[in-house]
């Protein structure tokens, strides 16, 4: 009896707080079309290539093509650094770090909804093997673009509810 009273209690305090789900609609909803109407300019270089592909998956969820109302425009900046030093002089250790800035623009008014940066950073170990070591990095860039693309895609999600809460 007591678990059910606490229950229905902590549902009360849950439906209280004010958190709203930011795809209520599903694929129907504004955000989600409004996501749909976002298209993505093309990124230079192979890590731009990564981030676009991972950023069309995230858009196009509502599964329908819908005419742009929205440009997202970004810039890349891929680097890796040495971490680990051994005596010798020789890298144990690499840090790759992927920092994306972006804008969410319209259209229709050439107006600028969005200017932010996201990034994200993966540590990848040196081995005796320059296949192995290569073949890390590349694994490293390919979750760092699904990462910031999300994190973008999210903040993208987030600015649209907005502009529609404001329509």
């Amino acid at each position: 009896m007591t678990r059910a009273a606490f229950a229905s209690f902590a549902l009360f305090l849950l439906s209280a707080c004010g958190l709203q789900p930011l795809y209520s609609g599903g694929s129907g909803d504004a955000v989600a079309q409004g996501l749909a109407a976002v298209d993505v300019a093309p990124i230079q270089g192979r890590d731009g290539w990564l981030v676009r592909n991972a950023l069309n998956d995230r858009l196009q969820l509502s599964g329908t093509e819908i005419a742009p109302r929205y440009r997202l425009d970004v810039q890349l900046d891929d680097s890796l650094e040495a971490l680990g030093v051994l005596n010798d002089d020789t890298i144990s250790r690499e840090r790759r770090i992927l920092r994306a800035r972006y804008q969410l623009i319209d259209l229709t008014s050439g107006t600028i909804l969005l200017d932010a940066t996201s990034g994200s950073d993966a540590g990848v170990d040196v081995v005796s093997s320059e296949y192995a070591t290569i073949a890390a990095e590349q694994t490293a860039l390919e979750n760092l673009a699904r990462e910031v693309a999300e994190r973008m895609v999210r903040q993208v999600a987030l600015t649209l509810r907005e502009v529609e809460r404001a329509e």
